[in-house]
C-alpha cells in the first residue's frame, strides 16, 4: 500500500457512518434479534432508531416477566456484542450498535447515576478521587456525562477490561 492509500483507509475509518449506514445496522440487527427471540421461543417488540452516530436497538414486551432474564446487563452485554458481529459479518464494517432489552439501559443509567452520587458524597467527604469499577465504553460515556452535569471532573484509566473512571473535584 501506498502511504496515501493508508490516509484515505484512516480517513474511511474515521468517517462516521450515514444514516443510510445506521439504518441498515439497524435493520440487520432486528433480524438478527427476532431470529433470536425466535429460538428462545419469546415474544418481543423490536424498535429501530438512528442518532448519535450509532443505531439503537429496542426490545420489548407487553408481558413485564417474558424479557426478565435477557434484560440482566451482563446479558444485554453479551448479546449486543453478538449483534455487532452478525452486523459487522453482513457489512463488513464495525458497528457501535446499542441494545436495549426490556429497559435495561434505562435502568443501568439509573444506576450509575446513583454509583455517581456515592462517590461525588466521598469526595465531598474528603477523598481526593473516587474509583469506578470497570464498565464498557458506553457505560462510561454516560457516567462521565452524569459527572460533568454534578460539575466535576472524569477521565477514563486503565486498558481493556480494566478501564474504569475516576473522578475528582472540579
Amino acid at each position: 500500500m501506498t502511504e496515501n492509500t493508508d490516509v484515505l483507509n484512516a480517513d474511511a475509518a474515521d468517517a462516521a457512518p450515514t444514516i443510510g449506514q445506521l439504518e441498515q445496522e439497524g435493520d440487520i440487527a432486528a433480524d438478527y434479534i427476532e431470529e433470536f427471540l425466535d429460538i428462545c421461543d419469546l415474544d418481543g417488540d423490536i424498535d429501530i432508531d438512528a442518532r448519535n452516530g450509532r443505531a439503537y436497538l429496542s426490545v420489548n414486551s407487553s408481558d413485564a416477566g417474558n424479557l426478565r432474564l435477557l434484560s440482566k446487563p451482563d446479558t444485554v452485554n453479551a448479546l449486543q456484542e453478538l449483534t455487532r458481529l452478525a452486523v459487522q459479518n453482513k457489512t463488513g464494517s464495525f458497528s457501535r450498535l446499542i441494545l436495549d432489552i426490556g429497559g435495561s439501559r434505562e435502568a443501568r443509567q439509573a444506576e450509575l447515576t446513583e454509583l455517581v452520587g456515592r462517590a461525588i458524597e466521598r469526595i465531598e467527604g474528603g477523598a481526593t478521587e473516587a474509583s469506578l469499577p470497570p464498565m464498557s465504553s458506553y457505560e462510561r460515556k454516560l457516567v462521565h456525562d452524569i459527572v460533568s452535569e454534578r460539575g466535576f471532573v472524569s477521565e477514563s484509566l486503565g486498558e481493556g477490561r480494566d478501564r474504569h473512571t475516576v473522578i475528582t473535584a472540579a
